[in-house]
């Protein structure tokens, strides 16, 4: 236990400074030997940029799918991972109009924070990098349909409209919808409503309904929900919350994705929050008897772990 924790804490230490050099424009590798011991070396560019970034591109996706190798329960060992972060930033400093590559970093960030065991600060940078990552996906992909257009100065509707038909727009705007979300967690609810993050998450959610509604199995209202059931209702900055409209858009989520174990989760939680135990209780056993998925392996498993302290807390 003392070296697995010894080396989560040095891949974070990796992580940071590379997040460090690329905010410079530094190209830079992770490699697992460096996930280990030392900072991320520096590497030059031997082939032409679009090449070079499609190769890491490729590399970093690789790494991605093996982000639950040697995990722990429901904690990943981070090596894998440091080396999607390393490869995505590559290729983002490699090309500069890569929505795919942003979002996926987004993606990847996400699950470093989220599923490592990394300490309250680094999660904090951890998101902050995936929502920057995320907002620059969702610009490139604007830029592409309309030169000069400002997606963050159009309502839901009108955004979807723009970018609608672009394979990138519904990962762009769920990963970066997430990104905010957990970054709104880290930094604190209030705070992060007063600072507009809790409007930002509605209408990234809004907009992505109105262009996919099934993406990630209902992605738009489990965060629409989501947003509904943990936002503080603040006078005049988030008065708009509603628990019916978190019950709503959760219930919409499990009607499109019935077996989906975080529609569930949510739904669960949201219900218990008003008091009705008793669905809550039997839609949180089932999570807990779940089979959990080989493709979100770590997530599933710690969803489970949460619903668990759930069903024990409710029993009392």
């Amino acid at each position: 236990m003392i070296g697995r924790g010894r080396r989560t804490w040095r891949a974070a230490a990796a992580l940071l400074l590379l997040l460090a050099g690329v905010s410079r424009g530094e190209p830079v590798r992770a490699s697992a030997a460096s996930a280990g011991s030392g900072p991320p070396e520096r590497v030059a560019d031997p082939v032409p940029a679009p090449d070079a970034a499609a190769a890491d591109l490729a590399d970093a996706d690789s790494h991605y799918v093996r982000r639950d190798a040697g995990h722990v329960g429901s904690r990943a060992d981070p090596r894998e991972i440091v080396e999607a972060i390393s490869g995505y930033e590559r290729a983002a400093a490699r090309d500069a109009e890569s929505a795919e590559v942003r979002w996926k970093l987004a993606r990847a960030l996400y699950f470093f924070g989220t599923d490592t065991g990394a300490d309250d600060s680094t999660r904090r940078t951890s998101y902050d990098r995936a929502r920057r990552a995320g907002e620059d996906a969702i610009a490139i992909i604007a830029r592409r349909r309309s030169p000069g257009a400002r997606p963050r100065e159009l309502d839901p509707a009108r955004a979807a409209a723009l970018v609608r038909g672009d394979r990138d727009a519904a990962p762009a705007w769920f990963w970066t919808a997430v990104a905010w979300g957990e970054w709104a967690l880290a930094s604190g609810r209030v705070e992060a409503a007063r600072r507009g993050a809790a409007t930002r998450i509605r209408d990234d959610s809004a907009t992505l309904i109105r262009i996919d509604p099934l993406f990630e199995e209902g992605g738009g209202h489990r965060i629409l929900g989501r947003l509904h059931d943990q936002a503080p209702k603040i006078p005049f900055i988030t008065g708009w919350v509603s628990r019916d409209e978190a019950i709503r858009n959760l219930r919409m989520a499990v009607e499109i994705a019935p077996s989906n174990l975080v529609n569930l989760h949510f739904l669960a939680e949201a219900l218990a929050h008003r008091g009705e135990l008793a669905e809550a209780a039997r839609i949180e056993a089932r999570v807990a008897d779940a089979v959990p998925s080989a493709r979100h392996l770590v997530e599933e498993l710690a969803i489970q772990e949460s619903a668990r302290r759930n069903l024990a807390t409710w029993k009392r």
